[in-house]
């Protein structure tokens, strides 16, 4: 099969044939249709994961259709139309025995732990477990996008931040999780404030229903308790930044919550967490990672009634051969805006 590849970390990313791929006992193989580009992958080239085997097939946002079943696969057939969570748990564990397989401490991670989904084909355990079934009115480029960014973003928003009608939210970063929280934020009542340094950043997020979108600078806390009457109710760092996760927590209003959703690669996060505040003001400092795969009917149905649209985030679809190029654009004055997704399969 077809598949992008990279032979270290930090070395060019190229498109080569590789081995087919055989489906755990377990799992399936799935016939891959689209992959999403995220900088999540860019962390997991530049070494802040545990890729150590290569060549590496990077890819973690995708979707696509059941093409061979393990022998004990009991929920899946040939020909099942399917999204991936990024985080594929074990199913057995404690952890996931209550419910959180987001967080499974034996969580495999597609274009992290193996290879992932930039390729015509891709392996995965645990497919009982780890597999969303789609409706048939979601199509293909939507449904790569509720792998990661989409479904990251409704985790962080609807169930770890707890957004109401009528809350205020401010969103740090107008990148795919970001606009994502955007809309899901919106969907769900919320006034939103969306800071990104980028004015073509800012005015798609204005266009996909934030209020007010500001640049950051040194006059950010007073733009963004004015914009918000005193402070949000909820603030998220979908950036991953040590300086934007310490502005969120300290702009928000007593009692309010912060989630960081951004990566902070090890050892760049420097004292992010004003604690005198998180005490004095009884705020709440949360984390949110993925969304598990028994968690989706609800996003699954914000979409289908289309009160949520993904898929005005999808800026352009490109092929295979070219996802190298596009990914070399990635946190360059040059990346396109919105999510760029890739037609990966042969056929």
């Amino acid at each position: 099969m077809r598949a992008v590849l990279y032979d270290a970390l930090g070395a060019p990313w190229h498109v080569g044939d590789v081995a087919d791929p055989t489906p755990p006992d377990d799992g399936v193989v799935l016939k891959v249709e689209v992959a999403g580009l995220c900088r999540s992958d860019w962390h997991g080239w530049h070494g802040h994961d545990n890729i150590s085997e290569f060549p590496h097939v990077p890819g973690h946002e995708f979707a696509g259709t059941v093409a061979a079943i393990g022998p004990d696969v009991t929920r899946w057939r040939v020909g099942d139309r399917v999204a991936v969570p990024f985080v594929c748990a074990c199913g057995r564990c404690l952890v996931c025995e209550s419910g959180n397989h987001q967080v499974c401490p034996h969580q495999w991670q597609p274009g992290f732990d193996g290879w992932g989904g930039f390729a015509e084909y891709v392996a995965l355990p645990a497919a009982d477990v780890n597999l969303v079934r789609l409706p048939p009115t979601i199509g293909f480029e939507v449904a790569a996008a509720l792998g990661c960014r989409v479904a990251t973003a409704y985790r962080a928003v609807a169930t770890i931040g707890r957004a109401t009608a009528g809350d205020s939210v401010v969103v740090h970063g107008a990148g795919g999780v970001g606009l994502a929280a955007v809309m899901i934020a919106r969907a769900l009542g919320g006034r939103v404030v969306v800071v990104d340094p980028s004015a073509q950043a800012r005015e798609v997020a204005l266009r996909m229903g934030a209020a007010v979108a500001l640049a950051p600078g040194d006059a950010l806390l007073e733009d963004l308790r004015e914009a918000t009457d005193g402070g949000p109710t909820l603030s998220l760092d979908a950036i991953g930044d040590s300086t934007t996760c310490r502005t969120s927590i300290e702009s928000l209003r007593p009692r309010g919550r912060h989630v960081q959703v951004g990566l902070l690669p090890e050892g760049t996060a420097i004292d992010p967490v004003p604690m005198h505040r998180v005490v004095a003001r009884e705020l709440e400092v949360l984390g949110s990672h993925g969304l598990a795969a028994h968690d989706y009917p609800e996003l699954l149905e914000l979409v289908a009634s289309r009160r949520l649209r993904p898929d005005l985030m999808i800026g352009r679809t490109i092929g295979l051969e070219e996802v190298p190029a596009a990914f070399a654009l990635i946190g360059t004055p040059e990346q396109p805006p919105g999510i760029t997704v890739a037609r990966t399969s042969a056929t």
